[in-house]
């Protein structure tokens, strides 16, 4: 899907939360959500829709259903959110299920596809494929007490931040480079040094050499982390992350004690936090590219030799990873079942990038 406003299933799924809030099913008893992210919620679109979800649900539920966020590290760390969860310590948490692929290789499929589906098919593939029922069966067949549920979900990202142009794969061997979930795989490949820092650590490690170049997010929010005052080279398209999942996490046992009108409120207004990230992402970008000049910063876009050369290192990484996990190929096969019979709708309803 080209653009996700094409499709604007939002609609519906923004009157849905609407309309849930004037449901009697909702429990006399309060609910608090105590929740740690892995993103800032000045980062937008990354951290500010789980602030937008704690907002909504204390306001559809006339202050029934509360959500506390804590920024990350300030209750409990990025990588710990879901043993966190899971063990009860808190009953909720936000982050991206790519984080957990050491624990879960599978994980990384539910967060970012590298040349995988932009937003509305991924988002068709959750909801009305067998997404979702592959994803909570991820969590609860490693032993994980959690509920999850897609909170967020932003377009394309950039692919990298180099301080010299890359015009052959040979540029990029013996690099170190910060690369988040599958795309990390396919970079090593190519000879690069990866690491997954969290954003409020890049600049930092760039600044001191620690790492010559590195991929985050969108332009609106690699601005953010001061990026370009340090590496000139912003390359596009996103092939590794042409859409990226957030999940809110919620314990088990505290889903199992929510009231029936509790839990729908807490996933319609997820859904609606899809609309609302993909929306908030999508309408900030091109400001922040248009003035890239002005910062010293050049946008390229990545040849054919280096998009082909992504494309085949990917190949090889499915094929190692679905021999290596049986869950990985499970649900690797299922997405790929679905994005083939896509493929014949896409191919057909939407217009050629150049008759645009």
């Amino acid at each position: 899907m080209k653009k996700f406003a094409k499709s604007m299933i939002s609609v519906a799924i923004m009157s849905a939360a609407i309309a849930s809030v004037s449901a009697p099913a909702q429990a006399a008893d309060k609910l608090l959500l105590k929740t740690p992210i892995a993103f800032g919620t000045h980062l937008p679109a990354l951290g500010t829709p789980i602030a937008w979800v704690a907002d909504q649900l204390k306001l559809v539920s006339d202050g029934k259903v509360k959500m506390k966020v804590y920024e990350p590290g300030k209750l409990v760390s990025p990588p710990e959110i879901l043993d966190a969860v899971s063990s009860g310590k808190v009953n909720s948490g936000y982050s991206t299920a790519g984080y957990w692929q050491g624990k879960m290789p599978a994980a990384a499929l539910f967060s970012a596809v590298p040349f995988g589906p932009e937003a509305g098919e991924y988002m068709a593939w959750l909801y009305y494929g067998n997404g979702m029922s592959l994803y909570q069966e991820m969590y609860d067949t490693a032993g994980y007490n959690v509920k999850v549920m897609p909170c967020a979900i932003i377009s394309p990202e950039t692919s990298g931040w180099f301080s010299k142009p890359i015009e052959k794969p040979e540029d990029l061997k013996g690099l170190n480079m910060r690369f988040f979930g599958l795309g990390a795989s396919v970079m090593e490949k190519l000879g690069v040094g990866t690491v997954q820092l969290p954003g409020g650590e890049i600049f930092g490690a760039l600044e001191k050499g620690a790492i010559d170049a590195t991929e985050f997010s969108q332009p609106a929010i690699d601005q953010r982390l001061g990026l370009h005052k340090i590496v000139k080279y912003n390359y596009f398209p996103g092939w590794h992350q042409q859409a990226t999942v957030f999940e809110l996490l919620i314990n088990k046992d505290t889903w199992g004690k929510m009231s029936k009108g509790q839990q729908a409120l807490v996933e319609t207004t997820c859904k609606a936090s899809m609309t609302n990230a993909i929306a908030e992402g999508e309408a900030m970008q091109f400001e922040v590219m248009e003035k890239a000049a002005e910062n010293g910063v050049e946008i390229r876009y990545w040849n054919q030799t280096m998009l082909d050369t992504f494309k085949s290192k990917w190949d090889e990484v499915v094929a190692e990873k679905t021999a290596a996990d049986p869950f990985f190929n499970k649900v690797w096969t299922d997405l790929s079942t679905f994005r083939k019979g896509y493929d014949l709708w896409e191919a057909n309803a939407f217009l050629p990038r150049a008759q645009k």
